[in-house]
């Protein structure tokens, strides 16, 4: 079982553990926050999960763009 959470872990967005360094929040909590209000909600917290992660992608898109790394 273990194995199977640090696999899911490893390839996850990063949205619950990014939201809980940021609010001094445990992760498992936010974890089971969204799993519990996506089978209440018939799924619409899954939207919000995406676009979250979809916006932590772009920033790390633009990040990169502002400060590239130049090689010698």
């Amino acid at each position: 079982m273990n194995k199977l959470r640090l696999f899911f872990e490893d390839r996850a967005f990063g949205v619950c553990s990014r939201l809980g360094e940021k609010l001094n929040f445990p992760i498992d909590s936010i974890r089971l926050f969204f799993i519990y209000s996506s089978f209440i909600t018939l799924g619409s917290p899954v939207i919000i999960y995406v676009s979250m992660a979809m916006m932590m992608k772009i920033r790390k898109y633009f990040r990169k763009m502002n400060n590239p790394v130049l090689f010698d």
